[in-house]
């Protein structure tokens, strides 16, 4: 069965984008050659990608026209998005989801041999998290206080207990942190 791993950026003040969608300007300041050779080393162990409507529409217009290794793994891997609103999903091998989330990604993690991924998407995430689907939590704390923005989970989750698995932090102030949920 696949594992299913949040990945995300955020800011130190716990917000993953900006006072407006897609204000993702401040994740410059992690792009150096460890964060890059970070995250190719993640793509190389993706069977999938998973996101919401709203982070699918934003990766989709980026990725299918950028070029470079991640380029490359971004557009080649199997995708999901999961939507009731989106009528097709046309970014190369992406599955359009239109029933209910938590037991399609259930459905998900038994037939896929390797890790899954979730990239932003933070209602899905509040979603999957709250279902205790997650194995792994994994963020990128950038060094910056952003004062407004959105929340990776909102407001209204029940308290779930993190195990520590590790703390890497970078050269270029960022710190990847992965946690496992515990059971509540």
């Amino acid at each position: 069965m696949g594992r299913l791993i949040q990945w995300n950026v955020m800011s130190l003040d716990g917000y993953f984008e900006g006072e407006t969608k897609w204000a993702l300007d401040w994740h410059g300041t992690l792009l150096n050659d460890e964060f890059h050779a970070f995250a190719l080393e993640q793509l190389q162990q993706a069977e999938a990608l998973l996101f919401g409507r709203i982070t699918y529409e934003g990766m989709a217009a980026y990725w299918q026209t950028a070029t470079g290794d991640i380029a490359g793994y971004m557009n080649s891997l199997r995708k999901y998005v999961f939507s009731r609103r989106l009528k097709e999903a046309n970014w190369q091998n992406t599955t359009l989801v239109t029933e209910d989330m938590v037991e399609a990604v259930r459905a998900i993690k038994r037939a896929t041999p390797r890790e899954l991924y979730v990239f932003g998407s933070g209602m899905l995430s509040a979603a999957l998290l709250e279902a205790g689907l997650f194995d792994e939590i994994r963020l990128a704390v950038a060094a910056i206080v952003l004062g407004k923005g959105t929340t990776l989970f909102g407001r209204e989750l029940e308290r779930t207990q993190m195990k520590l698995l590790e703390a890497h932090p970078l050269s270029n102030g960022c710190v990847i942190l992965r946690y496992e949920p515990q059971a509540r």
